[in-house]
């Protein structure tokens, strides 16, 4: 297929909505750094992105259920009444299903934020109108919920639905938006062409770290790596809200970042963001999840070079109202 039947027309001037899926930090004993965590929390909200928590960027997958509600907690305190994004994650759970997510959803509810449904090995065996009623019987409970299809390269409990399953979720009333993470560009073109004429206002998250352009076409993102920089993301959908060209420049090196965190393996790329955030003075310790992916010390001097480059094109597009203090210890 010719790629100019494929590829959809640029959408210059749109108001991108941001998601950030915000770092869970450690410390060098390997316990949760809860005021790193804060420090995270707020820098997002305050940059404009919403933050997300318990995200594959907050180890969900490898917390306790006691640890995904300290977070919860966290978030808000931190937050105090503003819009977050929060994982449901039952994988591994003893129970049924329907209601581990009923419970997750209602947890998530009760501490102020949007639930969003992690995938699970049981709904794998699910036709398509049995995952539908899954999906519409959770909803119910909610005001707001969003769906995430997770491909089997990050976790493999994931799947990427297909169209008759996503037409059908889009249907349902309380759904409100979708987060797509195959890495590829052609899936999420057809979820974005199938939402324009199913249901325009359905939301279509990209969670395509190697093509964060995809915003260019209509999908709005949440992803790990804005947690690298939400300053940097705040100001280049900035910059495309204003149909400024220099959106470019700032995407790419944006995407070079992201190349480099989230090169095989890619559940390192954590660990990458650990060693950015230390490096800027964001966090105090780069120390990840004890049973994390880990990367070399090498890897230090690139996102050196990187976050240098970064600075230095962020003046070059400053606003008067937001101060970027990249490399002045804000712990």
């Amino acid at each position: 297929m010719k790629a100019s039947e494929v590829t959809p027309r640029l959408r210059a001037g749109r108001e991108i909505e941001g998601l950030s899926a915000v770092l869970l930090p450690f410390d060098e004993q390997g316990a949760v750094d809860f005021d790193g965590l804060q420090h995270n929390l707020r820098r997002t909200a305050e940059a404009g992105l919403t933050p997300a928590v318990n995200m594959d960027t907050g180890y969900t997958n490898l917390l306790s259920g006691e640890e995904r509600l300290q977070v919860l907690q966290t978030a808000r305190e931190v937050l105090d009444g503003a819009p977050f994004v929060a994982g449901a994650f039952i994988e591994g759970a003893a129970g049924k299903p329907l209601s581990l997510y009923k419970n997750a959803v209602a947890q998530i509810q009760q501490h102020g934020g949007t639930p969003i449904l992690f995938q699970c090995s049981a709904m794998k065996s699910l036709e398509t109108q049995q995952l539908i009623r899954l999906y519409t019987d959770v909803a119910s409970e909610c005001q707001k919920m969003l769906a995430f299809e997770l491909g089997e390269m990050f976790v493999p409990f994931g799947q990427i639905y297909d169209l008759e399953t996503v037409r059908g979720l889009m249907q349902i009333p309380q759904l409100t938006g979708m987060k797509h993470s195959s890495l590829n560009r052609e899936l999420e073109w057809q979820r974005l062409e199938l939402r324009d004429r199913v249901r325009p206002d359905f939301k279509i998250y990209t969670g395509n770290d190697l093509a964060i352009d995809m915003v260019c076409y209509g999908s709005d993102y949440l992803l790990g790596l804005s947690a690298f920089c939400p300053e940097a993301f705040a100001r280049r959908d900035r910059l495309w809200r204003e149909d400024d060209a220099r959106f470019w420049e700032l995407n790419d090196l944006l995407q070079y970042l992201g190349f480099f965190a989230f090169r095989p393996p890619v559940p390192a790329y954590k660990h990458t963001c650990a060693q950015f955030l230390k490096l800027r003075g964001r966090i105090a310790c780069d120390t990840p999840h004890p049973r994390a992916a880990r990367r070399p010390d090498s890897d230090i001097e690139v996102l050196r070079d990187i976050s240098e480059r970064l600075d230095a094109m962020m003046q070059g597009v400053s606003e008067p109202t937001l101060e970027l203090a990249s490399t002045e210890t804000l712990l």
